[in-house]
């Protein structure tokens, strides 16, 4: 238990800082200054300025957070250049944020997101590297045999390998019970291999099977076989697949949106922080591989979930940059420290209900994702 709670603390803080420092970065080389540059969150535990940034350690160990000049006037914030509020001296008007121009504000936003899915690409390229990449074979195998089934009585066996169905190739399980379910009642003719062997065997499927079992009697399952790819394919590999991912993790918000709001109800496989550290525990269990995939996972839905066009998240803040780049004006700042503020506790209330359900689910003893 307390290595999963560790495990998940770092992993969390991991994320959450290759986020920040995208930002970090990215500001730094545009000349913006920043204020600090934190690991966790306050209260302060150590700090120590470097140049003209705070570098601090804060006593809540998980993810980390970077304050820029200026920052609270571009983001809805009440800072003013003048009258009442914060004083910038002219020599530091240029480095606040909110005096750059609008790409610059922009890119400096979407960076902590970019690097969330550069850190997901670096993963999934190492594992499809170190282990490669697992994917469905063409050869249907014999799993179980139940007795006295018609499976048994033709004479098939564990092991054996199912080629062909009344001369028809069999490439796949689902075609192979398909295929089947044309023939209840009807002698098929099934082209096995055995060891070196290749036999013929006669079945009868039967009309009504008992419960689980189906109409041979059998249980199948698909060869599975290992890729590898070269350290020079794999980026491009690791791109490929991110982007497949991001494009499904999206259609699945829309889903669980749409239960949430129709069905009031939170879908299997949606998990608060409660479920993901439950999950982190048996992807500890699973190995460093396992973890690292889920890792990259985890990295790739925070890189997703931050850039849409939410208020208070960093799709939201791009999307009030991108209204003052069409508008060429500026977004009222108190409208959008509303919209923002609006947003956070919508956010909060959404991690509220999901972490309730994960709470319930538990107590249930139900599983996180579809079996």
């Amino acid at each position: 238990m307390l290595l999963t709670i560790l495990v998940f603390i770092i992993i969390l803080s991991v994320l959450v800082l290759v986020h920040e420092l995208g930002h970090f970065l990215v500001a730094k080389k545009l000349g913006i200054k920043v204020e600090e540059f934190g690991f966790g969150f306050p209260p302060r535990v150590f700090a120590k300025k470097i140049g003209e940034t705070l570098y601090s350690i804060n006593l809540l160990p998980i993810g980390g957070f970077v304050k820029l000049y200026g920052e609270d006037e571009a983001g809805g914030g009440s800072m003013k250049v003048k009258g009442q509020g914060l004083k910038i001296k002219d020599k530091d008007l240029n480095r606040a944020f909110f005096a750059r121009p609008v790409w610059q504000r922009a890119l400096v936003v979407v960076a902590g997101v970019l690097m969330n899915f550069l850190l997901a690409v670096i993963i999934i390229s190492y594992l499809y590297t170190a282990q490669g990449v697992p994917s469905l074979g063409d050869k249907v195998i014999v799993t179980q045999v139940v007795k006295n089934s018609p499976a048994s009585l033709a004479g098939l066996r564990n092991g054996d390998v199912i080629l062909e169905i009344n001369n028809k190739k069999v490439s796949s399980t689902v075609y192979l019970i398909e295929e089947t379910k044309k023939y209840l009642g009807k002698q098929i003719v099934l082209e096995i291999k055995r060891g070196s062997k290749d036999l013929k065997i006669i079945v009868t499927p039967r009309v009504e099977s008992p419960t689980g079992e189906g109409p041979m009697g059998v249980a199948i399952s698909q060869s599975v076989t290992v890729k590898k790819y070269p350290w020079y394919k794999a980026p491009f590999i690791g791109t490929y697949e991110v982007a497949k991912s991001s494009i499904l993790i999206l259609s699945g918000l829309s889903d669980v949106v749409k239960n949430l709001i129709l069905q009031k109800t939170v879908p299997q496989g949606v998990a608060g922080p409660v479920g993901i550290a439950q999950l982190t525990g048996e992807f500890v269990e699973s190995g460093y591989l396992a973890l690292l995939s889920f890792t990259a996972l985890l990295s790739l839905n925070l890189a997703v979930l931050n850039i849409l066009p939410i208020p208070a998240l960093d799709g939201g803040r791009l999307f009030f940059i991108m209204i003052e780049a069409v508008t060429r004006r500026k977004v009222n700042p108190r409208f959008e420290a509303y919209a923002h503020a609006i947003g956070i506790a919508v956010l909060l209330a959404l991690i509220a209900i999901i972490t309730l359900h994960d709470f319930i689910r538990i107590f249930q003893g139900k599983p996180i994702l579809p079996q």
